[in-house]
């Protein structure tokens, strides 16, 4: 192997583990709130700001850490995320109060936001131009497989020792690691710039992005209600107005030239990257439609809640697959084909979910597709939309492009879950319109005694009298206890669930008919694209085809 072909390797497995690493804790928590909670005595609503200050961390250390890597070298900038990261866990696992706690996770989110930026960054900035795709599709891999998995993991975790703590504790070894490895192994590369670091900017910035994340946080599934509550409507307009304080601030510094701006005006004003950051707002958007695959499976499919993540492997694995064809197929027919192949793909899989998806076997095939689709936009092709044609700033070009796709990810799933309450909400009239139907028809097949089926008219003439316009959970809950023969009891439990799968599969029917136009939007978004790239020196590599 030569030794640029060892510089590669060692760039890519750190970078990959690194990762890896970043991404697993973003999904690894989920499995440990109520332990955590029950362990700092906490409620659950208190409990959740361990994800939330995570985010809101991983979107501010994004747009600084690209900058940064970019200026100072994304070797440097690597072991400086990395070691922030590590502490931010250990400290995480040590703390003896919730504040404590919180603070340690918004500085691993600090140091874990910037490593997929840098290895990106590092990739396009040092790898040959025909090698960049395959390389950015192992890493969009490494990415998408751990948000996926990140649940699963955590629960296998704690299950096995017991103890929440060693969710993070497990981390730093592993930093330890790739800080000594990365100062051996890694080689430095960096945009050289003389003019002043961006200062001013980069607190607006920051500021910015924590009001916009943070009312995005808060929307509830009631989506337009939500902007009459002022967490909602006051940040994300606070976050709108500092953006617009930063871009004519920017402006101002770009004429001056007397500084190095922190977000690059020459990026905002290309229509081509301000439409491939929009598809990378969709991306996330799509990628967030994973988040309910395991309610789907407990249900619809009737998968037990304690093993319905289990079921998020087939799609995680096919993610990886994904990526890795993402990445040859830019090299052979270029970053657009790539996207539109996405966009069809994941809206033929998520489609597949309301139309087909009734049984397990295709639960399966149906989430691969999906997960196939989400893989191939994960990695290479947007990472090098956003980045071509550039000389320099490519990290913050790669940071902005992240940034969208995170607040397209915290946007989607309050509407997803829209979708889910809505159709739960209308159990009532399924109820009043089906219910009797079922009922009878278990009841045919059941052969009660004379006794059950007195029961059952007094039942009958009880849900009457109330109208069978709504009944709750508690309701229903209710009825079956008061019911004395066990026989009709378990023919009313299992009518009662169909009722309760035909809601679910209204609501997550909404949800994924959604997701799957995204996909479109996204395919729409790459046709409208292609003629602006019209005037930048495309790679030969990219092969023939649509570009």
């Amino acid at each position: 192997m030569s030794k640029s072909g060892k510089s590669h390797f060692w760039a890519l497995l750190l970078f990959s583990v690194g990762v890896f690493m970043a991404a697993l804790d973003n999904g690894i928590i989920s499995s440990a709130l109520t332990t955590i909670n029950r362990h700092f005595d906490v409620s659950d609503n208190w409990g959740a700001w361990g994800v939330t200050i995570y985010t809101l961390g991983l979107a501010i250390s994004l747009p600084i850490a690209g900058k940064l890597s970019d200026r100072y070298g994304r070797k440097r900038l690597f072991i400086a995320e990395i070691i922030l990261f590590g502490l931010g866990s250990l400290f995480v696992a040590l703390s003896p109060t919730f504040e404590l706690y919180l603070a340690s996770r918004f500085i691993q989110a600090l140091g874990g936001g910037g490593i997929f930026i840098i290895g990106n960054s590092h990739i396009l900035s040092t790898v040959e131009p025909d090698k960049q795709a395959k390389y950015l599709g192992m890493l969009g891999g490494m990415n998408g497989i751990a948000a996926i998995l990140g649940p699963n993991i955590g629960s296998f975790l704690l299950d096995w020792t017991g103890n929440w703590h060693i969710l993070f504790l497990i981390n730093v070894p592993i930093a330890v690691a790739l800080v000594i490895l990365g100062l051996m192994r890694l080689p430095e590369s960096a945009d050289p710039n003389t003019g002043r670091l961006d200062l001013p900017g980069t607190v607006i910035l920051s500021l910015a992005i924590l009001s916009l994340m943070y009312g995005l946080t808060n929307i509830d599934v009631d989506f337009w209600a939500s902007f009459r509550e002022w967490d909602v409507s006051a940040f994300i307009g606070a976050g709108v107005v500092l953006f617009i304080i930063l871009l004519l601030y920017e402006s101002a510094l770009e004429r001056r030239k007397s500084g190095d701006p922190i977000l690059p005006m020459t990026l905002v004003r290309q229509p081509r990257y301000l439409m491939v950051l929009l598809i990378g707002m969709l991306s996330g958007g799509m990628l967030a439609g994973m988040i309910f695959i395991p309610g789907f499976t407990e249900n619809v499919l009737g998968i037990e809640a304690e093993k319905s993540g289990y079921w998020m492997t087939p799609l995680a694995l096919a993610s990886g697959i994904g990526a890795g064809m993402g990445g040859m197929m830019v090299s052979k027919r270029g970053p657009i084909f790539t996207v539109v192949l996405s966009g069809v793909v994941t809206a033929v899989g998520f489609a597949l979910f309301p139309l087909w998806t009734e049984l397990k076997w295709q639960f399966i095939i149906s989430s691969m597709i999906a997960g196939v689709g989400i893989g191939i936009i994960l990695g290479a092709p947007l990472n090098i939309l956003a980045t071509e044609g550039l000389q320099s700033n490519k990290g913050t070009a790669l940071a902005s492009l992240s940034l969208l796709r995170q607040i397209g990810m915290t946007i989607m799933p309050t509407i997803y879950a829209g979708f889910i309450a809505r159709g739960f909400n209308n159990m009532g009239e399924l109820f009043r319109t089906e219910f009797r139907d079922i009922l009878n028809a278990n009841v045919e097949k059941a052969n009660l005694s004379q006794e059950a089926m007195n029961e059952l008219a007094e039942i009958g003439r009880h849900m009457a009298s109330g109208g069978g316009e709504s009944v709750s959970a508690g309701q229903i809950a209710e009825m079956i206890g008061r019911i004395q023969d066990p026989a009709l009891r378990e023919v009313i439990r299992d009518s009662v669930a169909e009722i309760t799968r035909m809601a679910a599969e209204n609501g997550y029917g909404g949800l994924y008919w959604s997701a799957a136009a995204l996909g479109v939007l996204v395919i729409a978004a790459a046709f409208i694209l292609a003629p602006m790239r019209r005037n930048i020196a495309v790679p030969a590599a990219e092969g023939s085809g649509m570009e």
